[in-house]
Formats: C-alpha cells, sequence, structure tokens
C-alpha cells in the first residue's frame, strides 16, 4: 500500500493542521475523514474563511433566517454561525487534544480585524470568544500588530490560548514570543498551572515572496552590482526567513527564561506556517511544506495544498538545512537595498485591511441573506481552494 505522506510527518514531529471551515464538512463527514486518514491535528478560521463559507455556499441560510426571525442583528447572526462552527470542530478535534495531553488537536477562531489596532477591544472580544465558545482547544487569533501585543500578553496571563496571526517580520515575531513569555509570567505569578495555556506563533510566508519577487525581478533587469546581488534570491525569502524564524525559535526557548517557567509545566509558543499555497504557477505547488518540515512546528494549509501534498509530497527533515544560505538570502536583500522589515510592516498593514475587506462582504452578504428564504445546497470540500 502506498504511504500517505502527510501521515509520514507526524514522524518529523510536524503538525498538519486544515486552513478550510464549512458547516457542511463538519456535517458529513469530510473533516472527520481528514483526520482519520491523514492525521490533520488542527484547524484555522479567519474572516476570508467565514466569508467563502457562508457568502459562497447555502449551508448557512436556514439557520441566518432562524437567527433573523428572532430580531437578531447581523453582528449577532455571525457569531452565532461562527461560534457554533467552531464548536463542532474543537469537538472533532477534542479525541486528539486529549490524547496528545494538550499538545495538539486545537481550532482557531479570530477576533474581528476591525480592532487590529485597539488593545481594548480585541481584549474584550477574546474573552467574550473564550467564554462563548467554552472548548479548552481553543485558540483565539490575535494579530501581531503592535496593539496585539499587550493584548497576547494579558490573554495568555489569564490563561486563554492565543494564536498569533499576521506575522511577517523576525523582529516582530521576537516581541511575540517575549509577549507570550511575559504572559506566562504573568499567569505563574497568580499561582495558575500553566501547562493547559498554549500558544502558536503563525507566520505568513507566500505573501512575502509576492512581494518581494517582483521588486528582485526589477533589480535583476538592471545593469551593475544589483542584479548580481540579487542573483539567487528570487523565491528564497519566504522559506530564509521561516528557517531563520526557527533558530531564533530555539535559541528562545533553551535561555534559563523559559527554563524556569518550563519548569512549572510551560510549553513552548510553537511556530505555525501560514499562507502555503504557492502562488507563482511556475513553481510547486508544495513548496512551502517540503523546505519547512521540521520538528515542534505546525503547517496549516489549504484544501488545494493538502491534496497536493498527499499526491506527491516527498517528507524529509528540511528545516534546518541550508541555514546559512538562508541568512545569506537575507543579507543579499540588504546589500542590495531592499529594507525587509519595512516590507514585512507593509504586508501586515494589507493583511488587516484584506482582512477588514473580507470581514465587509461578510456582512453585506448576511444582510442580503437575511432577506432570502433558505435554501439547501453545499460546496464540496475537495472543491474549495482558500487563497490566504
Amino acid at each position: 500500500m502506498t504511504k500517505n505522506p502527510l501521515l509520514e510527518l507526524e514522524s518529523f514531529q510536524q503538525s498538519i493542521w486544515l486552513d478550510f471551515l464549512q458547516r457542511s464538512a463538519l456535517k458529513n463527514g469530510e473533516l472527520q475523514g481528514l483526520i482519520d486518514q491523514d492525521g490533520v491535528s488542527g484547524l484555522t478560521s479567519n474572516p476570508s474563511i467565514f466569508e467563502k463559507a457562508i457568502a459562497g455556499s447555502h449551508d448557512y441560510d436556514s439557520a441566518i433566517h432562524t437567527q433573523a426571525l428572532k430580531g437578531k442583528s447581523i453582528a449577532e447572526i455571525y457569531q452565532s454561525l461562527a461560534i457554533a462552527d467552531i464548536q463542532h470542530a474543537a469537538d472533532l478535534f477534542r479525541p486528539t487534544y486529549d490524547r496528545l495531553d494538550g499538545a495538539d488537536g486545537f481550532v482557531s477562531l479570530e477576533v474581528s480585524p476591525k480592532l487590529a489596532q485597539d488593545t481594548a477591544g480585541t481584549l474584550a472580544e477574546a474573552r467574550g470568544l473564550w467564554a462563548a465558545v467554552n472548548r479548552p482547544n481553543l485558540f483565539i487569533k490575535v494579530p501581531a500588530t503592535r496593539a496585539g501585543l499587550p493584548a497576547i500578553q494579558q490573554l495568555i496571563g489569564e490563561g486563554i490560548n492565543v494564536n498569533i496571526t499576521l506575522l511577517f517580520g523576525l523582529p516582530r515575531y521576537s516581541e511575540v514570543a517575549d509577549a507570550y513569555l511575559s504572559g506566562l509570567e504573568i499567569l505563574a505569578e497568580r499561582g495558575k498551572p500553566l501547562s493547559r495555556v498554549a500558544s502558536v506563533a503563525s507566520f505568513f510566508l507566500s505573501r512575502i515572496d509576492v512581494l518581494v519577487d517582483p521588486l528582485l525581478e526589477k533589480l535583476r533587469l538592471q545593469e551593475g552590482t544589483p542584479a548580481r546581488t540579487v542573483a539567487g534570491l528570487y523565491g528564497q525569502v519566504a522559506i530564509s526567513s521561516a528557517k531563520v524564524a526557527y533558530q531564533i525559535y530555539q535559541e528562545i526557548y533553551s535561555r534559563e527564561r523559559f527554563r524556569l517557567l518550563a519548569g512549572k509545566g510551560a510549553r513552548t509558543q510553537r511556530l505555525l506556517w501560514a499562507s502555503t499555497g504557492t502562488k507563482n504557477p511556475d513553481e510547486s505547488d508544495v513548496k512551502y511544506v517540503e523546505a519547512l518540515i521540521g520538528r515542534d512546528t505546525i503547517n496549516t494549509l489549504p484544501v488545494e495544498t493538502l491534496n497536493a501534498y498527499r499526491a506527491h509530497g516527498q517528507p524529509a527533515s528540511r528545516l534546518e538545512e541550508g541555514v546559512y544560505n538562508a541568512y545569506h538570502v537575507l543579507e543579499g536583500l540588504r546589500r542590495a537595498g531592499i529594507d525587509l522589515d519595512a516590507l514585512t510592516q507593509q504586508l501586515e498593514d494589507e493583511g488587516v485591511a484584506k482582512f477588514n475587506q473580507a470581514f465587509d462582504q461578510l456582512m453585506a452578504a448576511l444582510n442580503e441573506k437575511t432577506a432570502l428564504k433558505p435554501a439547501h445546497k453545499s460546496v464540496k470540500l475537495d472543491a474549495y481552494t482558500e487563497k490566504s
């Protein structure tokens, strides 16, 4: 029997999560099948995913109609739909969570992107969602914005699991890790157990190459040193950033600061590779999977990439290969005059804007659907392609 490459990734201590959520997949056994047959051990959602699921199918029409007849607002209807789906997904992954003693088996629900620059608003909504979902294997997604950092620290300090999203830059990653550790220290000072609080830092990858590669191509076409400097950098920046982030991760969690917390039961904040669907049709459709297989990491895959890896993945531990070259790539950018820190800040800003746009579209679609009679039609999971 042919081996399933997705299942083989477990031997390299990497988890595979699904970057997709839709009610029909929860109800008809498709998600359970991915758990059972492919070893999928977690799930992420975001405003774009919910917008596609709710606006792009009839799965939710009956529930929307019922809620509307009760006089619920559009915001209340959305939150009701999202919470119900997340609870259902969390229950499907609960056996994984229990089997691994809380080390995996999580689902993620994001605070409103409208709150990305609002620390107090983020805290209030995160606490509300945590209480409403009421599942131990829930992650509340908080963006890695400047305003998000104190919210991350405070939520961890309250024992609320946090998935840090829209993370692009290495300096910001170090700040995110510090916020996590500071939150653990607050929790410890309060005399609360550390063993059940969890966090992941979600590094968005493909969007980096989408932004940087055209700049490199422009330099390549110029005469002189800049063109020679960028040779070999094209298509390598995102993976190089991830490899360097993993080196930072290992350094942070080998220090005395974390060892003291680990002695009280704390877990590391695992790195999660997000936005892993290849955007360049000339490159491998599993580019952001193959190069980043390593222990204590997570790769969250859109359905198309999940299917592609099942079909022709070649699992091997590669995350710590070519680390010197990864540093060389990032240094090459600097020598070429490309400010990666500025570009990753641009990506953060654009990411917030894109999620806000998706959220607005979702609210508009819900508003339209409240006036329609319920229908019964769903979109098959294997036909769905998430463009994160």
